[in-house]
């Protein structure tokens, strides 16, 4: 049976340097799919991904079963050698909101404490996710080169994020009396609610706006990716798919000034 291969599967996504998180949600519905259909034929597996009740399910059973299936025709396996025909689901995509400059502004000026403006100039200036702010240390924090470590993130795998010189001096306020062991002392939810309670937008917004803002800025999208820990392209493209023609345009206009096409 396939689950038998669940192990090395798993195992060799974790080698690839790919998010465990998704890895173990994969594993987890294909263990529910071997569980109903131990030898399942493309025929049964469209049913069972047709069956679940909502469609970003029905896209994540699709989108397992394709992985595994791609994995096990890579070592020569071929146990789902229908893979590519299961087609994913699609699913409409709502405005998310992004956060911009002049958000940062407003909310700089909202905020009344610098705890609170650093935790802001850290969502917006580095584009950390909301549990990786509230698990810094201060010890993590090195305001003299202007970097942070993120020992725990969602791959599993600690990075390094460079800190524009707003949040530095952010932070470095912030530091100035602070006695605990724990960066800001706040939790994901006491994050999530600071931004609430201050009308600011929440906090993934920030990290869509900082990925925008980078790209705009020049950032490559391989400094991106390193910086969000991100493993493949994927996420780049889908916080910057609605701006991606305004994105362009700033690109190209930039290559334009740098080798001398303007008008004389």
């Amino acid at each position: 049976m396939f689950i038998d291969a669940l192990g090395e599967f798993r195992s060799d996504w974790l080698l690839a340097g790919k998010a465990e998180t998704t890895i173990d949600f994969y594993v987890n519905l294909l263990h529910v799919l071997g569980a109903e259909n131990p030898s399942p034929s493309l025929h049964t597996v469209k049913t069972w991904v047709g069956a679940a009740a909502t469609v970003p399910i029905r896209r994540k059973r699709a989108q397992a079963v394709r992985a595994f299936g791609r994995w096990s025709e890579s070592i020569g396996d071929n146990d789902f050698p229908w893979w590519r025909n299961l087609p994913v689901p699609t699913e409409a995509e709502r405005p998310q909101p992004t956060a911009t400059q002049a958000d940062f502004d407003v909310g700089l000026n909202v905020l009344s404490s610098c705890r609170d403006r650093a935790v802001l100039s850290v969502l917006w200036g580095c584009g950390l996710r909301r549990s990786e702010v509230a698990n810094l240390a201060v010890s993590d924090v090195n305001v003299t080169d202007g970097m942070m470590v993120v020992r725990s993130s969602k791959t599993g795998k600690p990075r390094v994020v460079p800190m524009p010189p707003s949040t530095v001096r952010s932070v470095r306020r912030h530091l100035r009396g602070w006695n605990e062991q724990s960066l800001f002392a706040l939790t994901t939810n006491g994050i999530r609610l600071m931004l609430r309670r201050n009308g600011l937008l929440p906090a993934h917004a920030w990290r869509r706006g900082w990925a925008v803002h980078s790209l705009r800025s020049g950032v490559s999208e391989v400094s991106v990716r390193s910086a969000a820990g991100w493993s493949s392209g994927a996420m780049v493209a889908r916080y910057t798919r609605a701006l991606s023609a305004e994105l362009a345009m700033d690109e190209f206009q930039r290559s334009w000034k740098q080798f001398g096409h303007v008008d004389a």
